[in-house]
């Protein structure tokens, strides 16, 4: 059995983790590319539309989200893939359930950002 880091050992080494895993789905998943660029050129429209800390917060969560989303989304096509290139129809099924999640976030994300952008302009 593999000894466990522990302490501040593990802190650093769950950070490597995380980055390689960021650096990752970076290089391999255009959606997560793209969604990441979105929330990053909006950052400036959410300082402006935003009239209160959590309006900012609502904002650049909903973002922060859609990201989370497609992150698990992209480590569940990835583990089905590994698993077999074959088409299955549980394969299939949880891939579909998965970008359904992201779909969800989005349009979360979306009615966040529209409802804001309504209560700034009325």
């Amino acid at each position: 059995m593999k000894p466990r880091e522990t302490g501040w050992r593990h802190l650093i080494q769950s950070t490597r983790y995380s980055l390689k895993g960021l650096r990752a789905a970076f290089r391999h998943e255009a959606a997560f590319r793209q969604e990441l660029l979105l929330c990053l050129a909006m950052l400036p429209l959410a300082g402006w539309l935003a009239r209160t800390p959590v309006e900012w917060l609502l904002l650049v969560g909903s973002g922060v989200l859609v990201l989370v989303v497609e992150l698990l989304n992209s480590a569940l096509e990835t583990v089905v893939d590994r698993i077999g290139p074959e088409h299955h129809v549980l394969s299939g099924r949880a891939k579909d359930i998965g970008s359904a999640a992201v779909m969800l976030s989005l349009i979360m994300a979306g009615l966040t950002w529209g409802v804001l952008l309504w209560q700034r302009l009325a």
